[in-house]
């Protein structure tokens, strides 16, 4: 039934030119970075406090060592490469098929694979800033230092990263909803859609043709036109 259900979706994506990917956690599970909400993901385990208040703003004002404690510990995946579904991304787009990538991800590994039009809804690991005099950081700079890391100028840095409690950036929100009211085919993959707003912007899509990818059941999965539930690596290597 998927090998149907796949053979069509290659069949859809080889006759156009204007596919919108959206995608989320299920994406760099494939690049072994665990997924928050599955049996085995970060929500399962326990620490002292629950990982969304860990990664709230409140949390990381009012305990910001504990907060990078467990920022370093189990957000950071320094050595993940791009998957399956990275790589494919990327060739689409270098084709003239893909107009963009949304993700919810904050692992970068969408650019790292070669996509060069990617909207991170949640910020990225890899961008750091100071909140005093706003200079940049990179990755290696959390990593490496202990406790909370500071500026020369003495501010904190801070992860842009968007928290529990913190808004979306608006400027992304509207590229994405651009992309996805102009997409002819709007793929959305690894994701369970149960995080708002991010989840939401996927109402905007207008066309017949939405493909949604992803093991386990979602709140979308009747609006789908294309639903194939199975792993992406497994769908994505047919194209």
């Amino acid at each position: 039934m998927n090998e149907e259900k796949i053979a069509q979706f290659k069949q859809w994506i080889d006759n156009s030119d204007n596919v919108v990917f959206f995608g989320g956690a299920g994406v760099s599970t494939e690049s072994g970075i665990p997924d928050f909400r599955s049996v085995d993901g970060l929500y399962n385990q326990s620490y002292d406090y629950p990982p969304e208040t860990i990664l709230s703003h409140t949390f990381y004002i009012r305990k910001p060592e504990e907060f990078f404690r467990f920022y370093r510990d189990k957000m950071l995946f320094p050595d993940a490469e791009p998957s399956m579904p990275h790589i494919k991304l990327a060739e689409l787009e270098q084709c003239g098929k893909l107009k963009g990538v949304i993700t919810q991800n904050i692992d970068g590994l969408h650019q790292k694979a070669g996509s060069r039009h990617v909207i991170e809804l949640h910020g990225s690991v890899l961008r750091n800033y100071c909140e005093r005099c706003g200079e940049f950081y990179g990755l290696d700079t959390i990593i490496n230092r202990e406790g909370v890391p500071t500026c020369k100028c003495g501010g904190r840095i801070k992860p842009d990263v968007v928290l529990y409690e913190e808004g979306l950036d608006e400027n992304n929100i509207n590229e994405a909803v651009r992309l996805i009211k102009e997409a002819d085919i709007l793929v959305v993959g690894g994701t369970s859609l149960g995080v708002y707003p991010a989840a939401g912007l996927i109402d905007y899509y207008r066309g017949d043709k939405l493909v949604l990818i992803n093991k386990s059941s979602t709140p979308y999965d009747k609006k789908a036109n294309l639903l194939i539930q199975d792993s992406l690596g497994k769908v994505f290597s047919a194209l």
